[in-house]
């Protein structure tokens, strides 16, 4: 199976995961400086001088053919709120990786990463016939771990002292997964917690 077209858009109710382009450098400085993302030390998220060169190498990763990446647009307000990729594409296996996923603070525990991997896992068995995917993410970092199980996967183990990070701290990996025969019940799932935030949206305040 080929790569998503880098002219389409993968489209939900409230986000647009856009092919990323160096374009979108000032939005995705301006998401991460929502919270000041890059001083969660558990996270590679680059702030505002090392933006660019994080797009050039998902960009360069790209035309590798290893991964494709997009830039997160909030449908309602138009901005850019973070970034997710497609990577580690193992195709005579059919596994791959959906990770480097971030958000702006404001716009976590939301909507929007429901949605965004709703439609990357649609696209990852439907459209490029994956038979796994995976997620990965640092030991420490509790949210995105909580994140991750409450989309359905499953912990498939820890990989210790798997990555020396740039400060030079030791990484552990915790690895989860979603099989082919677990999709159509996860995407039932995440289809049903989405109508719920619409739900929540559409009630009336009084």
């Amino acid at each position: 199976m080929s790569w998503i077209n880098r002219q389409d858009c993968l489209l939900g109710e409230h986000v647009i995961l856009e092919p990323l382009s160096l374009d979108h450098v000032p939005g995705l400085t301006l998401a991460a400086s929502d919270g000041e993302l890059w001083k969660l030390w558990f996270t590679q998220i680059p702030d505002a001088d090392g933006m660019k060169a994080y797009v050039e190498y998902a960009l360069a990763c790209e035309n590798q053919g290893e991964a494709v990446a997009f830039a997160v647009r909030d449908k309602v307000s138009g901005n850019i709120i973070g970034c997710t990729r497609i990577c580690h594409w193992d195709q005579p296996n059919r596994r791959l990786e959906i990770g480097y996923t971030w958000y702006a603070k404001s716009y976590q525990r939301s909507a929007i990463n429901t949605e965004s991997k709703l439609l990357l896992l649609r696209y990852a068995f439907n459209t490029l016939d994956a038979i796994a995917v995976e997620f990965r993410t640092h030991w420490h970092n509790h949210a995105s771990r909580n994140a991750i199980a409450r989309l359905g996967a499953k912990q498939d183990g820890i990989l210790r002292n798997h990555k020396i990070q740039a400060d030079g701290t030791i990484r552990d990996t915790v690895v989860f997964s979603i099989i082919e025969t677990e999709w159509p019940q996860v995407e039932q799932y995440l289809t049903s917690r989405l109508a719920h935030y619409q739900s929540l949206t559409l009630s009336p305040n009084f």
